[in-house]
């Protein structure tokens, strides 16, 4: 058997992060290639120069409104949903609530469902 190199840990310890960062600088060298030759992505279409509208036409291509919403769409819904349902249910009051509750106990559920 021969003798280490070194003993001193603290060469050993530069020696072993300058490995570790030179591999990881690699890696991210590696991403950056991937990327610029990345075959997926969408195809840059060139610019073309705006077409000059008429002034008359201006006004009558403006956006349509978007839909008002019915606030009562929900309540109906909920509604229709509760008298499916069957029963001598009757609906007191719709609120959202505001609580964390329901993201705590999906949390807990994944934990405890996760199968290593």
């Amino acid at each position: 058997m021969h003798q280490p190199a070194t003993t001193n840990p603290l060469i050993i310890m530069c020696i072993n992060m300058t490995i570790v960062f030179a591999v990881l600088i690699g890696l991210s060298f590696m991403i950056k290639f991937i990327h610029m030759i990345d075959p997926t992505k969408p195809k840059e279409k060139p610019a073309e120069a705006p077409k000059a509208a008429p002034a008359a036409a201006a006004p009558a291509a403006a956006a349509p409104a978007a839909p008002a919403v019915d606030p009562n769409l929900n309540i109906a819904v909920i509604a229709a949903a509760v008298a499916a349902y069957g029963g001598d249910a009757k609906i007191v009051a719709i609120r959202p609530i505001e609580s964390a509750g329901w993201k705590n106990v999906g949390r807990a559920n994944g934990v405890q469902n996760t199968v290593f």
